[in-house]
C-alpha cells in the first residue's frame, strides 16, 4: 500500500538532516529506494529513465535528498529531482584527499573493476546541474572535482528494470584519494571512523585539527585556510593516490556542448 503524502515528508522518512549542517553524519542518509525528490517529499516515479535530463552518479553526499535539497535552495531551485536506485558496475568509494569546508573529507569515486555496489543516479535538469556543478567547483581552474563523462561499456549502470544507461557522469577529484597503506585506494567508512583513523595515524593532522573527529569538524568549518593546509599535508605525508579515473577527465576538457567528450551533460 502506497504511503500517504504525509509520510513521505524527508523527516518521516528520516532523511532531513543534511551533512553539510551535521558534518559527523556524512555521507548523510540515502533513501531505500528510488523516487522524485520534491521540495522537502520523496515522492514515487512514474518511470526510471529521463531523457531529457543528465544521469549523475551520486558515490557521496549527492545522494542524500537533505543534501541536494539545500544545494537547490541556495539558488532558489524547486524543480523536482528524479533519484534513481542503480547497481553499478566498476565503480568503489574513495576518500578524497582534501578537506571540505564544510567541515568532512567527503567521498570520491574510484576505478575498481568487477565490483558491484548500490548507488544513485540523480537525473539533472541543466539548471540543477548548474548547481551541483557549483557546489563541486567543477567550473573553477582549481576546483575540487571534475564531471566527467563514464561511458556504459566501461562502468555499467543497470537500473531495476534491467535498463542499462550508455553511461553518466561521475565527479572525480582534483586532488586524487587517499590511499590504503598499499598505495590502493581506501574505502570511505563514514566520517566519523574515517576522522578517528586519520587523526591516530598523523600527529600534524591533530595539531592542526585536534584529537577527536568534533574537534577536526568545528576547526575545519570555522578556517578555509586550515582546510587547504590539511589537503596539503596529506600530500606532504603521501597519503594520496591516483583514482584511476582520472583519465576521463583528461580526455574530456575539449568538445562542444551536448557532446560525451565536454562538461555539459547530453540533454536532448
Amino acid at each position: 500500500m502506497a504511503l500517504p503524502l504525509s509520510d513521505r515528508t524527508l523527516e518521516a522518512l528520516g532523511l532531513a538532516e543534511a551533512p553539510r549542517d551535521h558534518p559527523l553524519l556524512y555521507p548523510g542518509a540515502w533513501p531505500s529506494d528510488s523516487g522524485l525528490l520534491d521540495g522537502d517529499r520523496l515522492l514515487p516515479l512514474d518511470r526510471l529513465v529521463h531523457d531529457d535530463r543528465a544521469p549523475v552518479l551520486a558515490v557521496g553526499s549527492n545522494a542524500s535528498p537533505a543534501q541536494l535539497r539545500h544545494k537547490m535552495a541556495e539558488y532558489g531551485i524547486t524543480s523536482p529531482i528524479p533519484m534513481v536506485r542503480t547497481r553499478v558496475t566498476g565503480i568503489g568509494i574513495g576518500v578524497s584527499a582534501h578537506v571540505s569546508r564544510l567541515g568532512y573529507v567527503s567521498a570520491s569515486p574510484v576505478e575498481a573493476p568487477g565490483a558491484v555496489r548500490e548507488l544513485y543516479v540523480t537525473w539533472l535538469d541543466a539548471e540543477q546541474l548548474a548547481v551541483v556543478d557549483a557546489s563541486e567547483g567543477a567550473h573553477l581552474a582549481a576546483g575540487n572535482y571534475r564531471r566527467v563523462w563514464l561511458p556504459g561499456p566501461e562502468v555499467r549502470c543497470e537500473l531495476a528494470d534491467g535498463t542499462a544507461l550508455p553511461g553518466a557522469y561521475v565527479y572525480v577529484n582534483t586532488h586524487g584519494v587517499l590511499h590504503d597503506g598499499t598505495g590502493a585506494p581506501r574505502g570511505h567508512p563514514g566520517q566519523r571512523p574515517l576522522l578517528t583513523e586519520l587523526l591516530v595515524s598523523s600527529a600534524r593532522l591533530r595539531e592542526l585539527f585536534g584529537v577527536t573527529p568534533e574537534e577536526f569538524c568545528a576547526r575545519a568549518r570555522a578556517d578555509h585556510e586550515l582546510c587547504r593546509e590539511g589537503t596539503r599535508l596529506f600530500r606532504r605525508e603521501k597519503l594520496v593516490t591516483a583514482s584511476g579515473l582520472e583519465r576521463y577527465a583528461e580526455a574530456q576538457q575539449t568538445g562542444s556542448p551536448g557532446t560525451g567528450s565536454s562538461l555539459s551533460p547530453p540533454l536532448r
